[in-house]
């Protein structure tokens, strides 16, 4: 989720920087700001915050019953 935040927020300069705008705060949405705060995101992405509760304790998929394509 934070991922998709970050490319939210440089998607968002993106075009306020293709569109030539400043959205009447020049200071508050110049590079360092977007790009600090996307590399934030980023971090705390490949950090492991925000993905949510880990349930039981090894990975893939839990089947109960039957296995799903065993005929």
């Amino acid at each position: 989720m934070l991922a998709i935040a970050a490319a939210v927020v440089f998607g968002v300069y993106l075009l306020a920087d293709l569109l030539d705008t400043n959205f009447g705060a020049p200071d508050l949405f110049n590079f360092s700001t977007m790009a600090s705060l996307g590399l934030l995101l980023l971090a705390l992405y490949l950090a492991g915050v925000g993905r949510g509760s880990a349930t039981g304790t090894g990975t893939g998929r839990r089947f109960y019953g039957r296995r799903p394509g065993r005929g």
